[in-house]
C-alpha cells in the first residue's frame, strides 16, 4: 500500500462540558496539526498516489472551516462532544467528500496531534470508485 501525507496547522475554541474533561469543561482554545495520508494500492498513471498539491488543498479547504472558529457554535457539531477523535473523523469525511471522480484511493488516514506527546486517529476506508 502506498502512501502520501499532508500536514498543516489550525486553531479552535471549544468545549467539552462533561466532568471527565476537568478543566477542558470550560471554553479553551487548542492548536492542532492535522496530518492526513491517502492510501493506494497501486500508484496511478503518473506514479504518485495524488498530488501534493491536490493533497494540501483538499486539507485546507476542510480546515478552512474550522480554523478560528469556536466548535460549540458550528451547527454540524450541534449536541457534539468535539473532541480530538471527533475532530480526526470530521476532517478524514470531509477531504473524502472532496475527492475527484476517480481517484482510486483506498483510505484515508487523519491524525490529530495536541501536542507533541498526545494525539488520535481516524481510518476510512474508501470503496473503490474508477
Amino acid at each position: 500500500m502506498f502512501s502520501l501525507t499532508v500536514r498543516r496547522h489550525f486553531m479552535i475554541a471549544h468545549s467539552l462540558p462533561r466532568e471527565s474533561f476537568g478543566p477542558a469543561q470550560g471554553l479553551h482554545g487548542a492548536t492542532f496539526v492535522a496530518e492526513v495520508s491517502f492510501r493506494r494500492a497501486e500508484l496511478n498513471q503518473d506514479a504518485i498516489v495524488i498530488d501534493i498539491g491536490a493533497a494540501d488543498e483538499l486539507l485546507q479547504q476542510v480546515l478552512d472551516r474550522l480554523n478560528y472558529k469556536n466548535l460549540d457554535e458550528l451547527p454540524e457539531f450541534a449536541g457534539q462532544l468535539t473532541t480530538t477523535e471527533v475532530l480526526a473523523r470530521y476532517i478524514a469525511e470531509r477531504v473524502a467528500e472532496r475527492l475527484p471522480d476517480g481517484a482510486a484511493l483506498a483510505g484515508i488516514d487523519v491524525v490529530l496531534r495536541e501536542n507533541p506527546d498526545a494525539w488520535a486517529g481516524y481510518s476510512l476506508d474508501l470503496p473503490q470508485r474508477r
